[in-house]
């Protein structure tokens, strides 16, 4: 299984994002079911969600909520 990095995100409405990784795959990716888990919690205030940004391996929020760069590349859909 080869690992792929995201170099941009942006939040998309209903807890989604797009994700372009390095291999120039624009994906978008689900959140919304592990807002259910208490460590994603804080993502279900849209300002927090919205938030999001590119750390060196994956993507993060504030206070260290981040997703594995693999669980993200093949939990995606392709952007289209």
């Amino acid at each position: 299984m080869e690992s792929h990095y995201p170099i941009e995100v942006a939040p998309l409405a209903r807890y989604k994002l797009l994700i372009t990784f390095d291999n120039k795959e624009r994906k978008i990716f689900d959140v919304a079911p592990y807002l259910d888990d208490s460590f994603f919690a804080p993502l279900r205030n849209p300002a927090v969600f919205e938030s999001v940004k590119i750390n060196p391996l994956t993507i993060e929020w504030a206070g260290g909520i981040d997703i594995c760069p693999d669980e993200l590349y093949y939990n995606s859909e392709p952007a289209g």
